[in-house]
């Protein structure tokens, strides 16, 4: 059984930054794209920034220029540097992963909560 498990959220003033990990335990192999997904109130999960292959990176337009997503495929491990925050990024936070095969597993997310 594969399990990810994100840390790092908590609540902080508009403009501060934070950092977000996930790290996966169980049988999980062969990582082809590790990201970082973000859902608010009454709104649809949304990709915020993904890397694959180890290298390739994607952001959404919202947050580029003030996240930065990097991984370790041989450590299970995925982070997302947040700076420059804004109320509008509260939201809980959902790490994935997907194999070669096309496997995804999600994690149950971190709260992030950034005050005016």
């Amino acid at each position: 059984q594969v399990q990810l498990v994100e840390s790092g959220g908590g609540l902080v003033q508009a403009g501060g930054s934070l950092r977000l990990s996930c790290a996966a335990s169980g049988n999980i192999f062969s990582i082809n794209q590790m990201g970082w997904y973000r859902q608010a109130p009454g709104s649809q999960r949304e990709m915020a920034a993904v890397i694959t292959g180890g290298r390739s990176t994607n952001y959404a337009d919202s947050v580029k220029g003030r996240f930065t997503i990097s991984g370790d495929r041989a450590k299970k491990s995925v982070y997302l540097q947040m700076n420059s925050l804004k109320p509008e990024d509260t939201a809980v936070y959902y790490c994935r992963f997907v194999t070669n095969d096309g496997l995804g597993t999600w994690g149950r997310g971190t709260q992030v909560t950034v005050s005016s």
